[in-house]
């Protein structure tokens, strides 16, 4: 039974971690990433669509984003969903593709996108000592009910707070390694 809330512990700070890398990706470094654009949402015939459902997204360049969607008469409705994103970048077509120019981040902007991995890392180490509260509620229910002692109780803690100091480690790594990559120039 503790081995499998622990299981349960390490499965559900791994998750953590995956959503910690999924947000991050979609902050803005200096160079063009197709995963800037994961969050954008297009009104589709009336239905709220990711933008990498109905459009390939690519980027020849280190400072360019294409889109080019699969069905021409959505491009308007593209433009617009871009422009109401926090992205910040003003998208241009030509009636067959959409470009995304890159800026130059701006220092101010930089440490902005610092602030808001941070926020992301905070998050994600909250969310991880969640699944930790969590657990140990459970291993002491199991404990209230006898069935485990209080060594077995003692361990399985001492063993949760080690997965904890893991997990949370790993995500300030996570954060320092895209911290670094956003205020690079």
């Amino acid at each position: 039974m503790i081995n499998e809330t622990l299981a349960d512990a390490e499965s559900r700070m791994a998750k953590s971690l995956e959503a910690l890398h999924r947000d991050l990706n979609t902050i803005r470094t200096g160079r063009a990433s197709p995963a800037l654009l994961d969050r954008v949402s297009v009104e589709y015939y009336g239905t709220p669509t990711p933008l990498n459902q109905m459009s390939n997204i690519s980027a020849p360049e280190a400072r360019l984003l294409v889109i080019q969607p699969w069905d021409k008469g959505v491009i308007p409705d593209i433009e617009r969903a871009l422009q109401r994103s926090d992205i910040g970048i003003t998208p241009s077509n030509d009636g067959v593709v959409i470009r995304l120019a890159i800026p130059q981040l701006t220092e101010d902007r930089r440490k902005q996108l610092a602030k808001q991995v941070h926020s992301q890392v905070e998050d994600a180490k909250i969310a991880i000592r969640n699944v930790r509260r969590d657990s140990m509620s459970d291993v002491r229910e199991m404990l209230s009910s006898k069935m485990i002692s209080e060594d077995d109780e003692r361990r399985a803690a001492q063993r949760l707070d080690e997965l904890t100091k893991k997990f949370v480690d790993e995500a300030e790594s996570i954060g320092k390694t895209k911290e670094h990559e956003v205020l690079e120039v």
